[in-house]
């Protein structure tokens, strides 16, 4: 094991053990409401987050950190040493009893090797997995092939894939839990195509490419890290022996365009309006937004906060007829917005321009219209 590899097991098993002893403190036999679990998600993140980077800047004070929970610095982008973390990777599943499907992910990357060290700690598990350290295991004698994905984010496709493959499928939190369970042989593919950044994938990529498993985009390409934007949406994990199937299957199923980072970003954005659960949009600390040219949002944090529990978003049951246009870090989302149910839904027509010049949405800006139905 290198000496970066073993940061990275410390690293990870640090903060495992952090978010262990929060988790068994707040959650009890009780399930949480859904807005405390959030919070104990969010609690956990930052604290982890903190203790993370704090270590970091001890030992590597040189090194630049991407991390979920801080701000993008694009000086990462002239280092040629930058630790890709996710302080808690599941943490929707973390604030649910009896839920071990969440992880923290550490991963360094070097310029020109890509990721060189990285683990993955299941803490609910007593598992810390390191690159170079860990070998797959041979599946437990199953008849059809097992792929897992997001419990709320499965592909489109999967369902079609499965039975060109003759596979089952199977949902699971946390992409570091799903790939560590294909390293264990509890599964045999990891598929998902619903979504994602760096530092989802990062460390279990290191982990699972290091011990031979097959690691790539849908597509077949390869998965890229410390891009300027660090939006990596999707990524197959899988035996070797499954890779081709796999891709040929995806190939043939697939044909629409996957969206860019920024159009991504948007849509997460506008998915929360509907949803109410804003812990996927990506706002800058001084995103502002104006609707029909009244300000309504002075912060990232207090667009968020709104948008979970502001009263203004909670009628929203819908939006259709959705349409993006991209150009430069501008994006123009047009859309109908559906209010209420039955006999009393009131539709609205909305033009949405987001402002994206890096890793963050940094201004929103509102059109709203009275939408009159075609007669």
């Amino acid at each position: 094991m290198t000496t970066d590899a073993a940061l990275a097991s410390e690293l990870a098993s640090r903060a495992g053990e952090l978010l262990l002893e929060l988790r068994n403190r707040e959650l009890g036999e009780t399930p949480l409401e859904k807005a405390q679990a959030r919070e104990l998600g969010r609690r956990g993140d930052k604290e982890a987050n903190t203790l993370l980077l704090g270590l970091l800047g001890e030992r590597h004070p040189a090194d630049a950190v991407l991390s979920e929970e801080s701000a993008d610095d694009r000086a990462r982008l002239d280092n040629p040493r930058v630790w890709i973390i996710d302080p808690l990777d599941g943490s929707r599943e973390y604030g649910l009893p009896g839920r071990p499907d969440w992880a923290v992910h550490i991963a360094l990357w070097e310029r020109g090797a890509g990721i060189t060290a990285a683990a993955v700690a299941q803490p609910a598990l007593g598992e810390v997995y390191v690159s170079g350290s860990a070998r797959p295991l041979a599946p437990a004698g199953r008849e059809r092939p097992r792929i897992l994905v997001s419990d709320s984010r499965p592909p489109e496709f999967i369902g079609a894939l499965a039975e060109r493959i003759g596979a089952e499928v199977a949902p699971m939190g946390s992409a570091g839990a799903k790939a560590m369970a294909v390293l264990r042989g509890e599964a045999d593919a990891y598929v998902h195509a619903g979504g994602q950044w760096e530092w989802d994938s990062a460390a279990p990529v290191g982990v699972a490419q290091a011990a031979g498993l097959h690691c790539s985009r849908i597509d077949g390409s390869p998965l890229i890290y410390n891009e300027a934007h660090p939006y990596l949406p999707d990524l197959v994990i899988c035996r070797p022996e499954l890779a081709r199937p796999l891709l040929d299957g995806i190939a043939e199923l697939t044909g629409a365009p996957a969206d860019s980072p920024r159009v991504a970003m948007a849509r997460e954005y506008l998915s929360s309006l509907v949803s109410h659960d804003a812990s996927k949009v990506r706002l800058s600390a001084n995103c502002f937004r104006v609707e029909n040219g009244q300000r309504t949002g002075d912060s990232g944090p207090e667009i968020i906060a709104e948008l979970e529990h502001g009263d203004q978003y909670k009628p929203i049951t819908g939006i259709r007829d959705l349409e993006f246009r991209e150009w430069g870090p501008n994006v123009v989302a047009r859309f109908l917005l559906d209010m209420g149910a039955g006999e009393n839904v009131i539709t609205v027509a909305i033009t949405e321009h987001f402002a994206v010049p890096g890793g963050e949405i940094e201004s929103i800006l509102a059109i709203i219209e009275p939408h009159v139905a075609p007669q």
